[in-house]
């Protein structure tokens, strides 16, 4: 009699590393206050994303990374017996690390070596779904490894073997950048053709004059959530880190007829590597021709002050800093009634709570909505002759109508219409 086994996935096993110099990074300062613990947190949390098991931390206290092995030698050697006590895989990170850091620390610990910047390209390059997100992803990687070439020693001078290779031939480290650089090109034709395909639809939406509203936030804030429950988009949603990359469009229609779309957009994380910063730069530009950005944000997560300033400094970035934005505070259902009167934010248009889930506070959010996107409208009264009966959709779609009387001469009107319509 045949026998059945099942059998489980053998989740790696990794410890979290840190240094605490007391200072944030140069291009992360708004970072200062926050501790190195809580960035752990957020390190283990992307690990559990990408299939691993925390088995450990260590953390040390100095004036600056050691620019060799990150951490200073007396850590090592403690890291080295925790690493066997604890039966470690892997080592992560949670700095960008430098080639040589990377090749000290592995042969120092025998152990693999990894930092944030990889973890969250593992996650990205697991997500992707469509064709340029797997583009976008391969290019980010590319980019991060065609630095960090430092080869296996004495491999680097092997020559290829075979007829017609003899003589001085191409070392192998100068062919594994040649072959980056040109799968780079590749890739960036592809993207380039993909981008402006894109550019197309967004100006395919811009002649049809419909207003539309960027969703943005901090990654897990419950953007998918928010954008299936307002357009039945039915993207996936799940608790966990980095879940949807793909922007998704659709279209919502407004009480008062008014239709308007909705994009999502890939979330943001603190030290998001910059090869993922340029090669996302399109989808995350989505937010950049928006006429109104809507900024999720996890209000049941304690850090979420910092998560809001994460947004901030990567939209900044985009330049996109000119843009009315409301701040929706969502997943309130986990706060109690102090937890939700303390929330704020004051660089935001207007603030509201809500539950993406539950449904709490959308129709106070999508007038909200309504009414930043209409602050710039005229008010008509005219008579539409029959033979321009179109117009009437069309302010329908775009526009309030408040009248509607279809008289001998004409359709007499009362509306609230952008200035196109006007």
């Amino acid at each position: 009699m045949e026998r059945t086994f099942e059998t489980a996935e053998e989740r790696e096993r990794i410890i979290l590393v840190a240094v605490d110099s007391g200072a944030a990074p140069n291009r992360w300062e708004f970072q200062a206050s926050t501790s190195v613990e809580k960035s752990l947190d957020e390190l283990q949390e992307l690990a559990d994303t990408a299939g691993a098991r925390t088995v450990g931390r260590l953390v040390q206290n100095r004036e600056a990374v050691h620019p060799g092995t990150y951490i200073g030698r007396g850590k090592i050697e403690e890291l080295r017996e925790m690493a066997d006590s604890l039966c470690a895989d892997a080592i992560v990170c949670d700095d960008e690390l430098s080639p040589a850091q990377i090749s000290n620390l592995q042969e120092e610990l025998s152990c693999k070596v990894i930092d944030r910047t990889v973890l969250i390209l593992d996650i990205f390059a697991a997500h992707a779904s469509t064709s340029e997100g797997k583009l976008q992803v391969e290019l980010a990687q590319l980019r991060y490894r065609s630095s960090r070439l430092t080869g296996l020693g004495k491999s680097l001078s092997r020559l290829g073997g075979g007829i017609g290779t003899r003589g001085p031939g191409e070392k192998k480290l100068e062919m594994d950048r040649r072959l980056i650089r040109e799968r780079i090109s590749v890739l960036n034709r592809q993207l380039k053709e993909l981008v402006q395909n894109r550019d197309t639809m967004r100006r395919q939406r811009s002649r049809n004059q419909m207003p539309t509203v960027a969703i943005v936030g901090y990654t897990n804030a419950g953007k998918s959530t928010l954008l299936n429950t307002l357009t039945e988009a039915k993207v996936l949603e799940e608790d966990m880190l980095f879940a949807t990359l793909d922007p998704t469009t659709r279209e919502r229609q407004l009480e008062n007829g008014q239709k308007i779309l909705f994009t999502d957009t890939v979330g943001f994380i603190s030290k998001l590597p910059h090869p993922l910063v340029q090669a996302f730069r399109s989808t995350l530009e989505e937010a950049k021709y928006a006429d109104l950005i809507l900024h999720v944000v996890d209000a049941s997560n304690p850090e979420h002050d910092f998560q809001m300033a994460v947004v901030y400094e990567t939209l900044k970035e985009l330049a996109v800093e000119d843009k009315p934005v409301i701040t929706a505070f969502n997943k309130i259902d986990r706060l109690s009634g102090d937890g939700r009167d303390s929330l704020k934010d004051l660089r935001s248009d207007a603030c509201l709570s809500i539950s993406a889930r539950e449904g709490t506070g959308l129709d106070t959010l999508l007038e909200k909505i309504e009414t930043l996107l209409n602050e710039g409208f005229v008010r008509i009264e005219k008579l539409i002759p029959y033979a321009d009966a179109g117009q009437i959709q069309k302010i329908r779609q775009y526009g309030r109508l408040e009248k509607e009387d279809y008289r001998e001469d004409g359709i007499y009107v009362e509306a609230e219409v952008p200035p196109f319509l006007s």
